[in-house]
C-alpha cells in the first residue's frame, strides 16, 4: 500500500512541476501521449477553461468533470478528494458563491503548492487547501454537503475506507459526486484490465461498477447511481497495449467499452444511521 502511495505522489508531483513550465497543449495526463488523447480531452468547455489560471488547467489529469454534473448551491460547502491544481475547488468555489466554501484535500505538496497559487491568481477567499489522505479526510463529522473527486479514488488501495470517510463528514442528505474510472464486468482477464487501467489511469484499481455500487450502499449511501460519461475502446489504446505485448487482436476484443469513465451519484440519507465498521463509524 505504500508503494502504490508513493508512486501515486511522484507521478502527481511530476505533473504540478509541469503544469507550472508549460502550455495547456501539452499538460501532464494518462496514457497514450499528452495533448489531445481520448482521456483528458474536452473535458472543461472553453469557457471554464478560460476563467481559471492556466496552470490549474495544465495540471488537471482527471477523466471527468464532476462540477459540471452536480447541482451545487449558493452557501453549500464542498469537498474535493484528490484536488491536484485545484481546478474542481475553484469551479465549484464560484458556484457556492462568498457564502460558501470548497476545500480540496489533497497528499502530494507540490500539488498542494500549486493550488494555493492557482487559488491566489484567482482571488478565491472562500477557497481552502488541506494536506491529507483521502482515506483520513481531516475536517468533522457531518460538515459537509457535497463531495466531488476526479478519478483518485479508483488510485487508492483502501476503496472502503474512502467512502466510509465520505460518509462520515457529509451532513445529512449531503451529495456523493464523483467522477471516476469504472470497470463493466468483472470477466475481463487481469492482464488485459490492469493494462488498460494504466492507459486509462495511470495507476490499476478501478472497481467492478457492481462492487462501486455496493460498497456505496454498504456504507450507508442511497440513490446510488453510476452513469457511463466515456467508454473506452481498445483500438484507442492499441499502440499502448501493444507495446505492453498485448497485440492480438482477440485479446484486445475482450476489453474494448469494459473500461469507462463514470459519474457516481448517491445521498447520505436525512436520517442517517452509522453503519460501517470503520473506527470512524463506530466510536
Amino acid at each position: 500500500m505504500d508503494t502504490l502511495k508513493h508512486q501515486i505522489q511522484a507521478k502527481y508531483a511530476a505533473a504540478a512541476r509541469q503544469a507550472a513550465t508549460t502550455s495547456a497543449s501539452s499538460s501532464g495526463c494518462c496514457g497514450g501521449g499528452c495533448g489531445a488523447n481520448p482521456i483528458t480531452s474536452d473535458i472543461y468547455s472553453d469557457g471554464q477553461r478560460g476563467e481559471l489560471p492556466r496552470e490549474a488547467v495544465n495540471a488537471s489529469l482527471g477523466c471527468g468533470n464532476p462540477t459540471a454534473l452536480i447541482e451545487l448551491r449558493r452557501g453549500e460547502t464542498v469537498l474535493d478528494l484528490g484536488s491536484g491544481g485545484g481546478i474542481d475547488v475553484l469551479l465549484s468555489a464560484r458556484r457556492v458563491g462568498p457564502d460558501g466554501k470548497a476545500y480540496g484535500l489533497d497528499m502530494t505538496d507540490e500539488m498542494l503548492a500549486l493550488a494555493r497559487e492557482n487559488q491566489r491568481k484567482a482571488g478565491a477567499t472562500n477557497v481552502e487547501f488541506l494536506k491529507g489522505e483521502i482515506e483520513h479526510i481531516p475536517l468533522p463529522d457531518q460538515s459537509v454537503d457535497v463531495i466531488i473527486s476526479n478519478c483518485v479514488i479508483n488510485l487508492s488501495a483502501d476503496k472502503d475506507r474512502v467512502i466510509a470517510e465520505a460518509f462520515r463528514v457529509l451532513k445529512p442528505g449531503g451529495r456523493f459526486a464523483v467522477s471516476d474510472v469504472v470497470v463493466r464486468g468483472d470477466d475481463v482477464p487481469a492482464d488485459l484490465r490492469r493494462n488498460m487501467e494504466l492507459w486509462v489511469g495511470c495507476v490499476a484499481g478501478a472497481l467492478e461498477e457492481s462492487a462501486y455500487r455496493s460498497k456505496l450502499s454498504g456504507a450507508g449511501f442511497e440513490a446510488v447511481d453510476v452513469e457511463p460519461t466515456r467508454i473506452y475502446r481498445a483500438a484507442d489504446a492499441k499502440q499502448f497495449l501493444q507495446e505492453a505485448g498485448l497485440s492480438e487482436d482477440a485479446a484486445l476484443a475482450q476489453v474494448d467499452g469494459r473500461i469507462m469513465s463514470a459519474f457516481i451519484r448517491a445521498t447520505k440519507p436525512v436520517a442517517a444511521t452509522k453503519t460501517c465498521c470503520e473506527p470512524a463509524c463506530c466510536s
